[in-house]
């Protein structure tokens, strides 16, 4: 009997070890992993590159703390801040982590402003973490349930929604900041129009707030950009990235560029383990692999394989709502809660994930190839029928 706490609905299964985009389990039976540890694996599983920098880098040094110089944290703060055209960064453990470092730094930039109580706007269906001001800003009663009094100072408006923003731009003095996912990952893939981001660029510049953009999920190279925001051709004043950073080494992070630059001074934030030698030689080493491997290219390639796979394979079917994504973070939408897929789909050998009730969420590793594309749209597809009564 295990003496864990009971805070997930966890899966019957368990998994000894994995290679490339594989998981076995202790009976040794393979899944076709499309969910990557939610976002996380970018590189796979067991890639011979991180493996051997990481184990490398464990026997040299793994932790000093922030009290001395991080060789390997300031190699990476210059790789994440040239991808970015961003100025600095400071390194935590987590996405949340990320965040509110990010809601803290809006708040002593509103001090600063000679703003007493700033606000930051929010999206409604969003997912920031679960801290006190994480799940706060999170635009879902479920994560907030049972843990008010909830942090003030955030106010909710709908998503891609501009006029809305605009509406509370001439009606809240108070508001320093905005907040958002350019794809809603936990929301359900909901994805806002370049238009959206452009129109809130230059509405943040007008009344001076800090256009912040939440890339936990979207950001390093998953969506067919190194960030989701770089397809509207914008740029943020801060971003914070965390998930397939480390390729499952915790690491999150939080850059700043233009009038959030500087904002932190010695002594105003901080994290014990932020920014370790192994957590930044993971992630300098799965840049590379990007790099080096073009996954870049890959995920729009392997995007497009699995959406029009899909597409195809389930025309015409009653209760797909729609299929939608950008690069390898794509969502299928059914008419109904498909909670149930996903141990069907286990059952099947492969690994997906259901967010916001009736979506089916894939996140699969950077590495998978045309074949595995293929054999991922082909199983969905025949499970996603079966469920539907096709």
């Amino acid at each position: 009997m295990s003496h864990l706490m009971n805070t997930y609905n966890r899966q019957p299964v368990a998994f000894t070890h994995g290679e490339g985009v594989w998981m076995f389990d202790e009976n040794g039976k393979r899944y076709l992993d499309a969910l990557s540890g939610i976002a996380v694996n970018t590189l796979g599983h067991g890639h011979p590159r991180l493996v051997a920098a990481v184990s490398a880098q464990v026997g040299r040094l793994m932790h000093t703390s922030n009290v001395y110089r991080v060789r390997e944290q300031e190699a990476l703060s210059d790789k994440l801040t040239a991808l970015a055209q961003m100025d600095d960064v400071f390194f935590c453990n987590s996405g949340c982590e990320a965040n509110e470092a990010a809601i803290k730094l809006a708040r002593m930039y509103g001090h600063q402003q000679g703003i007493d109580s700033p606000a930051i706007i929010v999206m409604e269906q969003a997912f920031h973490g679960r801290t006190l001001a994480t799940l706060s800003a999170t635009g879902n009663r479920k994560v907030q349930a049972g843990f008010e009094p909830l942090v003030s100072g955030f106010v909710r408006v709908p998503f891609d929604d501009l006029a809305a923003i605009e509406a509370v731009a001439n009606n809240n003095p108070n508001v320093v900041a905005i907040l958002f996912e350019v794809i809603q990952g936990e929301g359900g893939i909901n994805i806002c129009h370049n238009e959206f981001l452009q129109g809130l660029r230059k509405l943040c510049d007008a009344k001076n707030w800090l256009f912040m953009l939440d890339e936990v999920q979207s950001g390093i190279g998953r969506t067919g950009k190194w960030f989701a925001h770089q397809h509207a051709g914008v740029k943020p004043d801060v971003m914070t990235l965390a998930k397939g950073l480390g390729s499952g080494v915790p690491i999150g992070a939080c850059l700043t560029a233009g009038r959030a630059f500087g904002v932190f001074k010695p002594g105003n934030h901080g994290s014990t383990f932020g920014g370790n030698p192994l957590a930044c030689c993971a992630a300098l080493t799965t840049l590379d692999v990007i790099e080096a491997d073009k996954l870049i290219a890959n995920a729009t390639r392997q995007g497009e394989n699995i959406r029009a796979g899909l597409q195809a394979a389930l025309a015409g079917v009653s209760g797909i709502v729609d299929i939608r994504g950008e690069g390898l973070m794509i969502g299928v939408q059914l008419d109904r809660p498909c909670g149930d897929l996903v141990k069907q789909a286990i059952d099947a050998g492969l690994l997906i994930n259901v967010t916001a009730e009736s979506v089916i969420r894939l996140l699969p590793a950077l590495t998978f190839s045309d074949a595995d594309s293929k054999q991922l749209v082909d199983g969905l597809a025949a499970l996603i029928k079966k469920f539907l009564g096709v």
